[in-house]
């Protein structure tokens, strides 16, 4: 991404999280943080707040009184008290407070069941198979675009029962809504005003021909004996494609950079096949792609830190994942971790209603990879590039296969 801001110069007082340094490697900036502001503060993006320890992002992940999820991403168009519907959200339920969170997470539960989860699964292996043959006899490849890229898009469309020939798409929305936070709030409204179009589209087309998919289960929900609105329909559609596509494809990309660079974990991965559940944990552990946001829904005090009404606050999961009185060792991947409660899917009521498909698509990828590319390493280590804002992941990925 092309980053329009000034550098940073001291991450306590000055921090960016699309600061090129950030995407690079923010594990450093984490750790130095915890031990000289636990709680940074920026004027970037009109003022934001970063905890970075375990103990203070559950706190903030568990307080709905003094924090609210109306807006989830940090950007430079800031919402005011009256830009977003209260209190459903553009997002339902990712979006939502309590009490309407609950409810609208309890609608959705159905679909994202095991049952259904499970079904998804033999598409996801046929689809890893398919692009893995389209590979074959090349001894160089981009793990991120050649693989992990196409399977979350390519699952998700066929969840939501959108034509399978509209994932470029699906990326380009991603990157707009994800990336480029930086940009004006003008062009913010007109990217997110071509997406509103496209869901409208597929809605309308539902309406007229519904089918075995989750955009026809929303169309047939009810709450309290009412319909949802087409709004409510189309934010939790724009949700499950933004938050289901960019994280899971990070996550995949992020366990075969490690991989690459791991000899000892790729062979005892394929020696004990019965290891790659907890190892999918403690990747996702290491590895957690996803840092949420809050706005401030009032002034108080957070441990000596005057937050402010409207304030943006930044709730980095993987840095709680990295926080040493969380974790032992915790700057060390360990496939057979037993104790890893880790935060990679979030903490508290809005934990990640997805983290059954996403754990399944991770765990298909790495075993349909490692069957096929037992052996392979990083054909470059500084070509590899990672993706800067609210989702962090490998973007490219090339690896040679010996």
């Amino acid at each position: 991404m092309t980053n329009r801001h000034p550098p940073v110069n001291d991450w306590a007082t000055d921090f960016d999280h699309t600061d090129p340094g950030w995407a690079a490697d923010p594990y450093p900036i984490w750790a130095d943080l915890r031990q000289r502001c636990p709680v940074a503060h920026s004027e970037r993006y009109g003022g934001t707040w970063l905890p970075v320890t375990h103990e203070l992002v559950s706190e903030v992940a568990y307080d709905t009184e003094h924090f609210t999820s109306r807006s989830i991403v940090v950007s430079e168009r800031r919402p005011g008290p009256d830009d977003l519907p209260a209190p459903i959200g553009l997002s339902p339920p990712i979006t939502s407070d309590p009490p309407y969170h609950g409810i609208i997470r309890k609608m959705l539960l159905p679909a994202f069941t095991p049952g259904p989860i499970a079904a998804l699964e033999p598409f996801t292996r046929e689809l890893c198979r398919e692009l893995l043959a389209a590979t074959q006899g090349r001894t160089a490849l981009d793990a991120a675009t050649d693989y992990a890229q196409h399977i979350p898009v390519r699952v998700i469309v066929r969840f939501l029962g959108f034509p399978p020939e509209d994932a470029d798409i699906f990326r380009r929305f991603i990157r707009q809504v994800l990336e480029d936070v930086d940009q004006s709030a003008d062009e913010r409204r007109e990217t997110l005003t071509e997406l509103d179009a496209y869901m409208d589209a597929q809605i309308a087309e539902h309406a007229q021909r519904p089918r075995d998919d989750l955009t026809s289960f929303l169309l047939g929900a009810e709450i309290g004996g009412e319909k949802l609105s087409i709004g409510h329909v189309r934010g939790t559609m724009t949700l499950l494609m933004i938050a289901g596509i960019d994280t899971t494809w990070s996550a995949i990309g992020a366990a075969l950079w490690h991989l690459a660079q791991h000899p000892e974990d790729r062979r005892r991965l394929a020696a004990e096949p019965a290891l790659m559940d907890t190892a999918v944990e403690e990747f996702l552990r290491a590895y957690a792609p996803v840092t949420m946001a809050r706005l401030v829904a009032k002034d108080f005090d957070f441990h000596g830190c005057p937050l402010k009404e409207g304030d943006w606050l930044l709730l980095p999961f993987p840095a709680a994942n990295r926080d040493p009185d969380a974790f032992e060792d915790p700057d060390v991947v360990r496939l057979d971790r037993a104790r890893n409660r880790h935060a990679a899917f979030g903490l508290g009521r809005h934990r990640c209603l997805g983290s059954n498909l996403a754990r399944m698509e991770l765990r298909v990828a790495l075993e349909e990879w490692l069957a096929r590319y037992p052996d392979f390493e990083l054909a470059d280590p500084a070509a590899v590039t990672w993706s800067g804002g609210q989702v962090r992941g490998p973007r490219t990925l090339p690896v040679r296969i010996p």
